[in-house]
């Protein structure tokens, strides 16, 4: 499952996200922030997706961490269960990440992230889940 891709940095920002995706009735991929997985670790992320999903069930949501050019946090994240991993290194890199990433069935993504967010815009701050509605509603 795949969603708009909003990037979030706390639990009340992934919380806003869910309930957006779904009062909607549409997919969310929630993304980490830019190498996230280096300074957050894959664990709090899988964790606080866990938390905010468990909460809208009916929600479709899906994790999109962020690795930078670091393979061995590519490989933690796999390790920990998430599906959906992005790489910015070196193209052979990423090939090879990507078949290990098969064996977890799970997928490596590279290439620029058309994401929403939601730390850049004070408005989106004070209102996320209007924001994550507004990003969601739009095609």
């Amino acid at each position: 499952m795949k969603g708009r891709p909003i990037i979030v940095h706390s639990l009340a920002e992934a919380r806003a996200a869910v309930a957006a995706a779904a009062g909607l009735g549409v997919p969310v991929t929630l993304a980490s922030a830019p190498e996230a997985a280096g300074y957050l670790g894959a664990l709090w992320f899988r964790e606080l997706v866990r938390m905010a999903s468990e909460e809208r069930p009916e929600a479709r949501v899906s994790a999109l961490i962020d690795c930078g050019d670091q393979p061995g946090h590519v490989m933690a994240a796999l390790r920990q269960g998430l599906k959906r991993v992005r790489f910015t290194g070196p193209k052979t890199t990423a090939k090879t990440l990507g078949e290990l990433a098969r064996q977890y069935d799970a997928e490596i993504v590279t290439g620029a992230l058309r994401a929403h967010d939601l730390a850049h815009d004070p408005m989106d701050q004070a209102q996320p889940e209007t924001a994550c509605r507004r990003w969601l509603s739009e095609t």
